[in-house]
């Protein structure tokens, strides 16, 4: 079981193993949900697009495998020139 306290701006710091085990990176977002039952939900929002894309393009089921490696973020500086 892993415990985190709530800072007074509503804050919480993920412990270390359950970023590990949603493969959480500095930067990522994470999702919360309530499933009918009342039960909290957290998931890596940038896993759940990864799976969702090699689904669509054909991958009826995603292994973790095909997950676990690293992703590359979009061009975040605007304010640079780019490469034609």
């Amino acid at each position: 079981m892993n415990l985190a306290r709530v800072s007074t701006n509503g804050q919480i710091t993920v412990p270390v193993e359950i970023r590990r085990a949603l493969k959480i990176k500095e930067g990522d977002k994470v999702l919360f949900y309530q499933k009918p039952n009342g039960e909290i939900v957290i998931n890596n929002t940038s896993l759940i697009a990864i799976q969702e894309a090699l689904a669509a393009a054909g991958s009826a089921v995603v292994s973790e495998e095909e997950t676990s490696g690293d992703v590359k973020e979009p061009y975040e500086d605007d304010n640079e020139e780019k490469a034609p």
